[in-house]
């Protein structure tokens, strides 16, 4: 995916970030924070991983939905969006 490695490092950066916000999550929990605090610790970390999923979505649309190379790469991006879309919801 040429789109992933052109983005490499901003993506990378982006799931650093979620990690920290993880790690703070499990910090949280060890320090016996109240549940207020954590549930918005997890709420974060949700809006950190949906920004990053809708982000690589629409890529994934640009690249291999509206401008593939042939018909035969649009069917399959269409297809692999379908089974992202359905795990996504699960």
């Amino acid at each position: 995916m040429s789109h992933t490695t052109k983005h490499k490092a901003a993506l990378l950066a982006r799931v650093r970030r979620i990690k920290g916000q993880v790690e703070a999550v499990e910090r949280a929990l060890e320090a016996e924070l109240g549940c207020p605090e954590i549930l918005q610790l997890i709420a974060s970390v949700r809006g950190a991983v949906t920004g990053l999923t809708a982000e690589l979505i629409e890529e994934h649309i640009t690249h291999h939905v509206l401008a593939p190379a042939s018909e035969a790469e649009r069917r399959q991006g269409g297809e692999e969006l379908i089974d992202v879309v359905r795990t996504y919801l699960k």
